[in-house]
């Protein structure tokens, strides 16, 4: 099993910065990839990025490349996601999850995600 805790969500404006980080724990946890998907209100859920434990292979986005930063620390079992130059559209509930990167693209492993933290990023 796999378990995940999201934290850094926030309320920024336009252009501002938040640091989300995920803590995953379970005997299985390192042998998945991690990443980020978020879901506004109404929508599909939407793969954020992506990372291997060991960092050399990584999937972003590309709405969000430029701007996002995800890394990972396999010593604490954390990973992070630096989001710079936030927009409006950006909003959402993130959240981490254990899964696969695989063919360009990071797919979520089902029910291996958190609880998620919001995102609000203001005009």
């Amino acid at each position: 099993q796999v378990h995940v805790t999201e934290t850094g969500g926030g309320l920024v404006q336009r252009g501002g910065s938040l640091t989300l980080s995920c803590a995953a724990s379970g005997r299985s946890v390192m042998d998945y990839d991690m990443g980020w998907f978020r879901q506004d209100s109404g929508n599909e859920p939407e793969i954020v990025a992506g990372i291997t434990w060991l960092g050399d292979r990584f999937y972003y986005l590309d709405s969000v490349k430029g701007r996002f930063t995800i890394s990972s620390d396999a010593a604490k079992n954390t990973v992070t996601l630096q989001m710079n130059s936030l927009k409006p559209e950006d909003t959402a509930i993130y959240k981490c999850s254990a899964g696969h990167l695989q063919g360009g693209n990071f797919f979520p492993a089902a029910g291996y995600w958190g609880q998620g933290t919001q995102v609000t990023a203001s005009s």
